[in-house]
């Protein structure tokens, strides 16, 4: 059963990395926290902290976008085509099948969130331009540039004379180009002096912070799991919109009458709340208490993992009672 699990789940990976719409939306988000370093400039207060907050939310709608659309091209494409009784017609059972393409769908997803976070590391290390007389950082420009561009030229060339995938060489071949950029930048500062490793970099906080956002992410890909059994893309994306939207205002809408009601306590405890995985104010606090500790790393981790497994077993009781015949 278990080899079973890993082929589909293999399987699922590669066919979510292969699809157009995962790189398209590589691409964008790429562009969007690069595009996010001008657009941050445009503040009266810290420009820093918006660049911080427009890169968080970009990494989370990243998620949102990847989640929705691979889900429905590897779960509800299948079951509307007919080709998911090629696998369960065989002595594979429908909950192993469904955690297979879900563990595929994780892979890929924690791919595209690593690659966008080296990306975020390096918009965050150029940091906002508060005058037009302030040189760029060229370590960054340089190395990002050709983390991203020889990868892809390389990718480029081998499909079109040796035949190879072009998604699945370029996402091979910048990954790690990509990760050894953002190696060779930390050495630098933005006149190319020597400096102490990583001391130009965000510190240790704001990684958790964008380990906080794929802890969501991950929630959001069993949502669009368990809505891909039964619904198809724009439904899909639908439910993921509205299960982020409830969210961003549980707090507003029931954390603050949960002692006046027990209905919005109830809700206030059912509903999923975004704020555990959201400490951009306490990263700009400056204050003890708010800094985020191994115990809250692991809360946020546990409290993820509920949310994350409720959704995955209701999308197997729902494709249970599929039929998909």
């Amino acid at each position: 059963m278990f080899t079973r699990f890993l082929s589909i789940a293999r399987v699922s990976f590669l066919e979510t990395v292969r699809q157009p719409i995962y790189g398209v939306l590589l691409i964008c988000t790429a562009l969007m926290l690069i595009f996010n370093v001008s657009l941050a400039a445009f503040t009266m207060s810290d420009d820093n902290k918006l660049l911080l907050e427009l890169g968080l939310s970009t990494l989370l709608l990243s998620g949102l976008f990847l989640a929705s659309f691979s889900a429905t091209g590897v779960l509800s494409r299948e079951i509307e085509n007919k080709t998911v009784l090629t696998v369960v017609s065989k002595p594979v059972g429908r909950p192993v099948f469904l955690l297979g393409k879900f563990a595929g769908l994780l892979g890929a997803i924690l791919l595209a969130h690593y690659l966008n976070t080296l990306v975020f590391l390096l918009a965050q290390r150029h940091g906002v331009m508060q005058t037009t007389a302030q040189p760029w950082d060229m370590p960054v420009l340089l190395f990002g540039g050709l983390g991203v561009i020889v990868p892809l030229a390389l990718a480029g060339f081998a499909n079109y004379f040796y035949g190879k995938d072009f998604p699945l060489s370029a996402l091979v071949l910048t990954t790690p180009a990509l990760t050894c950029s953002l190696v060779l930048v930390a050495f630098f500062d933005e006149k190319w002096n020597a400096i102490p490793f990583a001391s130009n970099f965000p510190g240790g906080q704001v990684m958790i912070a964008t380990l906080l956002v794929l802890l969501f992410n991950l929630m959001l890909a069993a949502v669009a799991t368990a809505a891909s059994t039964r619904f198809g893309q724009l439904m899909t994306l639908t439910i993921c919109v509205l299960f982020v939207c409830m969210a961003v205002i549980a707090d507003y809408a029931f954390g603050q009458y949960a002692e006046k009601s027990q209905l919005a306590a109830w809700l206030y405890h059912v509903v999923p709340n975004l704020s555990p995985f959201w400490v951009i104010d306490g990263l700009f606090a400056e204050k003890a208490e708010t800094t985020v500790t191994g115990g809250y790393l692991l809360y946020a981790f546990a409290y993820s993992s509920l949310i994350t497994a409720a959704f995955v077993s209701l999308g197997i009781a729902m494709f249970n009672r599929r039929e998909v015949g």
